[in-house]
């Protein structure tokens, strides 16, 4: 059954984020919703913040300051080579070098959404032009390759002759791999961890854009099992931080916002490619969660500040405000947005 909200899920806007965020980038831990400083920033929820930034189409001058922030962010954090730092101490510190982790995979997510959504043309051809550096970079882990193919993937849909991201979105999708043939785990690794949506979604997108029908019939088939398994009497319980391996007891929490936003980004994405109405309830029940549709029924961010939770415990939620809690909210209320604001809806 399609889950049906009665009325348009409250947006959090961009407050708590521009909380966590000052003239050089993102932070990424707070404690409630007070910055905790000494952590530092990282890439990883810099190019995170980009994506939902440079999604907003008419973008408020608070979201813009925040795009280009996170922007020269990622351009500093990137050497000559295209990899990427990933940890930024508060005294402007490189804490590591540079290198081809999720923080690559995800900067270039972040870069892609940039040069193809960005209404200011000066954001899109800066961010085109880091991108592209980075996407000659190939990383040996299949998620670092599977976030840098979903910017492949935004870059395509604008510039569907663009070289360097064809050919980072068909590798993304071959280090992905073939799901197996089992119905009972119709999964191309031996253990689902976290994200893992976003697989389900470079393989859809991949087969949509290269018209390989059956690597999308292989997405769509993972995405819809990961719903039906993360699903629990009609509302979502997400595989927790510790992950599921085959054959294996699953815990039950701590379920983390990161899993349920890669859920309702890929069933957008699955939405936009196939035409099918169904896949709107995986968005609707990943929106649901955040406003307290899971397994303990409780909110899963804060009205009063915008911040979302780090997390479902077995206790309640974990009242700490992150940055990749935050964004993954968002995101996922920003899909929920558009469905709500489209004529002719029907669910």
């Amino acid at each position: 059954m399609t889950p049906v909200p009665p009325a348009a899920p409250a947006f959090p806007g961009f407050g708590h984020l521009a909380r966590l965020s000052d003239d050089t980038g993102l932070f990424e831990h707070a404690r409630n919703a007070v910055v905790r400083r000494q952590h530092g920033y990282c890439t990883d929820d810099v190019a995170r913040g980009l994506v939902i930034t440079s999604r907003e189409p008419a973008p408020t001058p608070q979201v813009r300051r925040l795009t280009e922030c996170y922007l020269a962010f990622l351009t500093h954090a990137q050497d000559g080579s295209g990899a990427f730092h990933n940890r930024l101490s508060y005294d402007r510190r490189w804490a590591d070098e540079p290198g081809l982790g999720d923080w690559w995979g995800r900067a270039l997510w972040g870069l892609g959404t940039a040069a193809a959504r960005n209404p200011a043309p000066w954001i899109r051809d800066e961010a085109m032009i880091a991108f592209t550096l980075g996407a000659a970079g190939r990383s040996p882990h299949p998620r670092a390759m599977a976030f840098a193919g979903l910017g492949a993937a935004e870059v395509l849909r604008v510039l569907p002759d663009s070289a360097p991201a064809s050919a980072l979105l068909a590798d993304a999708a071959l280090a992905i791999g073939v799901p197996a043939d089992d119905p009972d785990w119709p999964w191309p690794q031996p253990r689902l961890t976290y994200a893992n949506a976003a697989l389900a979604e470079v393989l859809i997108a991949a087969g949509h854009l290269g018209g390989d029908g059956p690597m999308l019939a292989d997405g769509l088939r993972m995405l819809a099992w990961l719903g039906d398994i993360q699903s629990r009497d009609g509302r979502l319980s997400v595989v927790p931080a510790a992950g599921w391996r085959r054959h294996a007891p699953r815990d039950r929490y701590d379920q983390q916002p990161i899993e349920v936003a890669a859920l309702a980004d890929a069933c957008a994405t699955a939405g936009a490619v196939t035409g099918e109405p169904g896949w709107r309830a995986g968005v609707w029940r990943a929106a649901a969660w955040f406003q307290g549709a899971n397994d303990l029924g409780t909110a899963m961010w804060d009205v009063a500040t915008g911040g979302g939770y780090d997390g479902l415990t077995g206790n309640g939620p974990n009242l700490n405000q992150g940055a990749e809690s935050t964004i993954a909210l968002i995101s996922t209320l920003q899909h929920a947005e558009r469905l709500m604001s489209e004529r002719g809806e029907v669910l």
